[in-house]
């Protein structure tokens, strides 16, 4: 018997030492630097890229800015002294966050642009939603509810924005307000809620529906701006369906007010398939390496990469999410994390 046991242990530290090294080795440590922790998207963006790039073999660290310019800039300058394999970064300020972008590039350092566009200077690599596609898509939403509401599609729109300097913000306005440009009765006021804040978008949704109380349709560019929006307008004495609501951002606030009756759309913007193709492209990204432009299978969504002038950029489709269609696992909103593993682009 203490043979065998002997035999079976030896076997078991074979297939230790066999194993062990696969596990153990990374291939380096990544660095995101995600602006706030405030709303649901980007709390589920850390989840999303340790979860898809811990399976292609890195190591991740996140660190947060809570939406402060100077400190993302400090973060920026710590993380480059210690030489990661890359940085992902989600700038608070697209242009002030140049000259660290550049600071790291020139240290060897890749960078890539995650979410929030950066077009003033090149990156390595830039994984970001279709942003003003779901201008368009939203745009096309609003097109139909004013028109079922008021006959044609005439009517007062309130577009809630979120902080100008975020380029995901005005690619959407720009979008959105280009779409319903062919339909001279419909106005539309458009207001930032300053740093993303919640209560800034309640108080201009409060103050509005003083000013305007024929506003037919409001439309926040994220889920909890929407949540303020709603108590804005309970605190008006107003209920589901007195003002029809959008949103543009697929979080799981947005996902329970189309369940309450109180949004009417919701366009996601794509979380999973974002950070998945961050993943799939990054050893390339390490290794200097060529990404080719063209189409590309993410989680299920065919993206396209092309070459701008800011680098390699890959976009990625979102949707309308109704009532019809609100359980549908996909959508990043119903915290189903996808299940199929992502691999490196060869």
């Amino acid at each position: 018997m203490k043979r065998i046991l002997l035999a079976v242990f030896g076997i078991l530290a074979l297939a230790v030492a066999t194993l062990t090294p696969a596990f153990a080795q990374s291939k380096g440590t990544v660095y995101y630097l995600v602006p706030t922790l405030l709303d649901e998207f980007q709390t589920g963006s850390v989840t999303a890229l340790e979860l898809f790039l811990k399976q292609i073999g890195y190591d991740i660290k996140t660190l947060n800015a809570d939406n402060k310019t100077d400190a993302q800039q400090s973060q920026m300058n710590d993380v480059i002294a210690l030489k990661p394999a890359a940085i992902i970064l989600a700038a608070v300020d697209f242009n002030a966050l140049k000259p660290s972008i550049e600071a790291a590039r020139a240290a060897g350092i890749p960078v890539v642009e995650f979410d929030r566009q950066i077009t003033s200077t090149p990156s390595d690599f830039t994984s970001v939603a279709g942003t003003v596609e779901i201008g368009h898509i939203a745009a096309d939403q609003a097109e139909k509810l004013l028109k079922a509401k008021n006959g044609s599609v005439k009517g007062k729109v309130l577009q809630v924005l979120g902080d100008p300097g975020d380029p995901y913000t005005l690619d959407i306005q720009k979008g959105f307000e280009e779409k319903l440009k062919a339909f001279p009765d419909v106005k539309i006021i458009s207001l930032p809620a300053m740093q993303w804040e919640a209560s800034n978008a309640g108080t201009i949704v409060a103050d509005q529906m003083l000013a305007n109380p024929d506003i037919d349709l409001i439309f926040s560019h994220a889920a909890h701006l929407s949540v303020a929006a709603v108590a804005s307008l309970e605190a008006a004495g107003k209920k589901p369906g007195d003002v029809m609501l959008m949103s543009s951002n697929g979080a799981p606030v947005g996902l329970d007010l189309i369940r309450k009756g109180w949004l009417n759309v919701e366009v996601e913007q794509p979380l999973y398939a974002q950070a998945a193709a961050v993943a799939m492209f990054m050893d390339k990204v390490v290794k200097k390496q060529e990404i080719k432009p063209g189409d590309y299978d993410v989680l299920g969504l065919k993206s396209t990469v092309t070459k701008e002038a800011w680098g390699p950029n890959i976009k990625i489709p979102g949707a309308a999410i109704t009532k019809e269609n609100v359980d549908n696992p996909a959508f990043w909103g119903n915290q189903k994390p996808p299940t199929d593993t992502v691999k490196s682009v060869e």
